[in-house]
């Protein structure tokens, strides 16, 4: 089990959604339907996590937030989801005075409360592991082509991360046309990587001031608003702003470009892993072998770079074996075919793993992003223990 996670609900038909949604989730359901056995139940089990109505018979939920919120003190911090039907302001803000870290409007989707919980759960992660250093792996995401779907695996990949209990920063960086303010329905005033450009220096204070936190819990570095702000941030800067980055996180993911230009080369250097997505069609096979030449002449060893081939399952043509056979070299990693979801996320400005995380695309990701860290973790010696570890 991943951990016990109280569930304080009088609606029994609500009461056991949860708990099914827990239990697909590895989590350890602990029912209880008034606010006296809730607070009971609290000191008794300690709880990684609690899920609290606020109709209530004799203590409503925020009473037995706000007791529990008193009774913790600074010892510690069990994070708390308020479920109410009320979709009123006011009731948002009431539950968030009471103590609760977050609020969800029945009737809600599973997936949207399991991104939450594990978002929240690995904010308020027991200082054993969250005051261990950072992995500080940069991993750049590099498209062979354009429209290999290269961003949407970026970004998902991240929020999977995220959700296995890592520190993930995304940098956008496509920095003239970058699109991770459309895919993730960020407005233009959102701050971005060229204010770095107005400070003494590139170090950790500031880019914590610069990264934007995006609901999943995944923080982001955007790029400029404007295209014509993108030449302003030099090759020298990306590099200490990566290295510092890396200072702070498990995984600092950098989408870029199929450009082979100053910025994106100094990217590959400073990358720990490649991951080069590709589909299964020619000019793509053609562009991935070129890129697999240039890995040479820069002199990197084969392994930093790994082939996603996105979309195996859909008919080209071209299979994988065949694939791997004009390219000399195995294919690391695939993901599923399901474009209509991914379409429809992108459109929506909702990634699929916050939304859809239970789907076979979402599935997919999360497999991938299970794989990659626990290589990581194989590397560097960490076992990896996050929530659905």
């Amino acid at each position: 089990m991943a951990g016990k996670v109280l569930v304080v609900e009088s609606d029994v038909s609500v009461q056991r959604l949860l708990q099914h949604t827990l239990q697909q989730e590895g989590y350890e359901a602990l029912l209880v339907a008034d606010g006296a056995d809730a607070l009971r139940t609290w000191q008794q089990e300690k709880p990684i996590l609690i899920l609290l109505g606020t109709g209530l018979s004799g203590m409503d939920g925020h009473e037995v937030a706000a007791r529990i919120r008193a009774a913790e003190g600074a010892a510690g911090h069990v994070p708390i989801i308020m479920l109410t039907a009320d979709r009123d302001v006011q009731a948002k803000v009431r539950a968030l005075r009471a103590g609760a870290d977050d609020f969800l409007v029945k009737p809600f989707h599973p997936a949207e409360l399991s991104a939450r919980m594990k978002s929240l759960i690995a904010r308020f992660a027991p200082t054993d592991i969250s005051s261990r250093p950072p992995m500080g792996r940069v991993h750049a995401y590099y498209g062979a082509k354009g429209g290999v779907g290269t961003t949407t695996i970026a970004i998902n990949t991240a929020i999977a991360l995220h959700g296995l209990g890592r520190r993930v920063c995304l940098v956008d960086g496509n920095l003239q046309f970058g699109d991770h303010r459309v895919f993730l329905d960020l407005g233009l005033d959102r701050k971005s990587i060229v204010d770095v450009l107005s400070a003494p220096s590139i170090d950790v204070d500031l880019l914590r001031s610069l990264v934007v936190t995006h609901d999943s819990g995944v923080d982001l570095l955007l790029a400029p608003p404007s295209p014509e702000s993108a030449d302003l941030v030099s090759s020298a800067h990306l590099h200490r702003i990566l290295e510092t980055l890396a200072s702070m996180y498990d995984y600092v993911i950098v989408d870029i470009d199929k450009r082979l230009e100053d910025r994106n080369l100094m990217v590959l250097d400073i990358a720990d892993t490649i991951f080069a997505v590709m589909t299964a069609d020619l000019s793509c096979i053609k562009n991935v072998r070129l890129v697999l030449d240039t890995i040479g002449h820069l002199g990197y060893e084969q392994s930093k770079l790994k082939l996603v081939l996105n979309r195996s399952n859909a008919f080209t043509g071209i299979n994988v074996k065949s694939a791997e056979g004009a390219l000399k070299r195995p294919v690391e990693f695939q993901i599923v075919n399901e474009y209509r979801g991914a379409i429809s996320a992108l459109n929506t400005g909702e990634p699929f793993m916050g939304q859809k995380a239970d789907s076979v695309l979402g599935r997919s990701v999360m497999d991938f992003a299970k794989a990659v860290d626990r290589q990581v973790g194989q590397a560097i010696g960490l076992v990896a223990s996050g929530p659905g570890r």
